[in-house]
């Protein structure tokens, strides 16, 4: 079953950067303009969070959306360490042009799923996501982590 949702989840992620790519916009990039869209004035850390990415990872990510206009940083309510990312118009726009790509991806995958097929299978990856955060949840409580992907010093 993890093979195939994995499977699953990079055949989206593939056929969105396709699509993405003529608008000059990468899939990391897509993760945050999400995230933004929803909710905007974030800061690095919430929107790292959000994403389920490393706070690095989502800084350079947040530099070159800058330097391409999509979004603007800056500090707020008096703290000069924290910024939050805001988006530009330019920014606010790209979701009009991005948003259907994205649906044109989910419609390419559910071709040939009958209705019914469609929302039984949204409801059990929703049972499995749940299931999995538990499961990582309860792993925590009894003190044991996910371990880091990068830096492991264990030879």
């Amino acid at each position: 079953m993890a093979r195939l949702v994995r499977l699953a989840a990079r055949g989206f992620n593939r056929a969105l950067q396709l699509r993405l790519q003529t608008e000059n916009v990468t899939f990391g990039q897509w993760i945050f303009l999400r995230i933004l869209w929803q909710e905007d004035g974030l800061s690095q850390r919430e929107l790292s969070d959000r994403a389920h990415l490393t706070e690095p990872t989502a800084h350079t990510a947040l530099i070159k959306m800058e330097e391409l206009g999509f979004i603007e940083r800056r500090n707020v309510e008096g703290n000069k360490r924290r910024q939050h990312a805001f988006l530009t118009r330019k920014g606010l726009e790209l979701r009009d042009v991005l948003e259907p790509l994205a649906l044109e991806v989910n419609d390419a995958a559910m071709a040939g799923l009958s209705k019914k097929a469609q929302e039984d299978l949204r409801n059990a990856l929703s049972v499995m996501i749940r299931n999995l955060e538990n499961d990582e949840h309860d792993a925590a409580a009894r003190g044991v982590r996910v371990p880091p992907t990068k830096g492991n010093t264990a030879n």
